[in-house]
C-alpha cells in the first residue's frame, strides 16, 4: 500500500508533532542518564507509518507503553521490530541518530540487525492471523502511549511508571492529550491496552468516571491484552495463544 496524504492523517502528523515538540523541552534527572525521542530523528519513517498505515478511522486503537531499544527506537514504529516493518509492513527511508548517542544503545534504523522481541512477537503474530498487512490494518492501528525512551548511565532501559511524580507529570498531561486527541480522530470503537499500564492509562482517560463533556469520542469499550515482552512468564509461555484467547473473550476478535 502507497501513502497517502489524507485529512486525517494530516491531524494525526500534527497532534503527533505536538507531542513530539512537548516533550522535548522535558527535563529528567538521575538515574535517568540519557532520553530518546524517536518522533524527532526517526520522524520521517512514523511520517511514512502514519500515511501508508494509519489514514482512515478504525475499529480498533492499540496501545502499548513506550518504545523499545531495538524496536521504535529504530523505526520511529510502535512495536517497530526492524524486520516486520522493512519486510511486512514494506516501509523505507533513512533514520537520523539521537544527541548525544549512548555507545551501548545505537541507533543504526533499517540497517539495525538486533531484533525486539515484543515486536516480533506481535507482528508475527498479526501477520499469521491476518496474512496481509492491508487486512490487519483495514479496521486496526497500533500506537505507544509516551514517545521518549529513558535510560541510567549504563544504557539500562527505565520505564516510564518508573519516573518520579515532579518528571512523570509533565510527561504524563503531554502524552493523555496526544491519546485523547487521537482517539477522537479515528474514532475507535474499542481501546486496547497492550500490557497493564496501557490499560490503566486508557480506563483513566476513557472509563466511566470520565465526564462525557471532557472527550470527544468515547470508545465504547476499553479491553487489555497482555504484553508480548520477554520479561512476562506468561508471554513466555505462548503469548500469540494467549492474545487470541482474551482479545476473543472480551469480543474484540472472533475465535482462531
Amino acid at each position: 500500500m502507497s501513502a497517502r496524504e489524507t485529512a486525517l492523517a494530516r491531524d494525526v502528523l500534527a497532534a503527533t508533532a505536538r507531542l513530539r515538540d512537548a516533550v522535548a523541552v522535558l527535563r529528567f534527572d538521575a538515574p535517568t542518564a540519557w532520553v530518546y525521542n524517536p518522533l524527532d530523528y526517526a520522524w520521517d519513517l512514523h511520517t511514512q507509518w502514519v500515511r501508508t498505515w494509519g489514514a482512515t478511522r478504525r475499529r480498533v486503537l492499540l496501545m502499548g507503553m513506550n518504545p523499545g531499544p531495538w524496536g521504535m527506537v529504530q523505526t520511529g514504529v510502535p512495536f517497530g521490530e526492524v524486520a516486520a516493518v522493512r519486510d511486512w509492513l514494506g516501509l523505507r527511508g533513512a533514520v537520523g541518530r539521537p544527541d548525544p548517542e549512548h555507545p551501548r544503545r545505537p541507533v543504526a534504523g533499517l540497517a539495525c540487525t538486533r531484533s525486539e522481541v515484543s515486536g516480533r512477537r506481535l507482528w508475527g503474530h498479526l501477520a499469521a492471523r491476518f496474512g496481509s498487512p492491508e487486512a490487519f490494518f483495514a479496521d486496526h492501528f497500533v500506537i505507544n502511549y509516551c514517545p521518549l525512551v529513558f535510560m541510567e548511565d549504563t544504557g539500562r532501559n527505565r520505564t516510564p511508571d518508573k519516573l518520579p511524580v515532579a518528571e512523570s507529570e509533565p510527561l504524563f498531561a503531554a502524552c493523555d492529550a496526544w491519546v485523547r486527541d487521537l482517539v477522537g480522530l479515528y474514532r475507535p470503537e474499542w481501546v486496547v491496552g497492550v500490557g497493564g499500564f496501557a490499560r490503566a492509562k486508557l480506563t483513566g482517560l476513557f472509563g466511566p468516571d470520565v465526564p462525557d463533556v471532557d472527550l470527544s469520542h468515547r470508545p465504547d469499550g476499553i479491553g487489555w491484552v497482555l504484553h508480548p515482552s520477554p520479561a512476562s512468564p506468561a508471554a513466555n509461555r505462548g503469548w500469540a495463544a494467549a492474545a487470541d484467547k482474551q482479545l476473543a473473550a472480551q469480543g474484540i476478535w472472533s475465535a482462531p
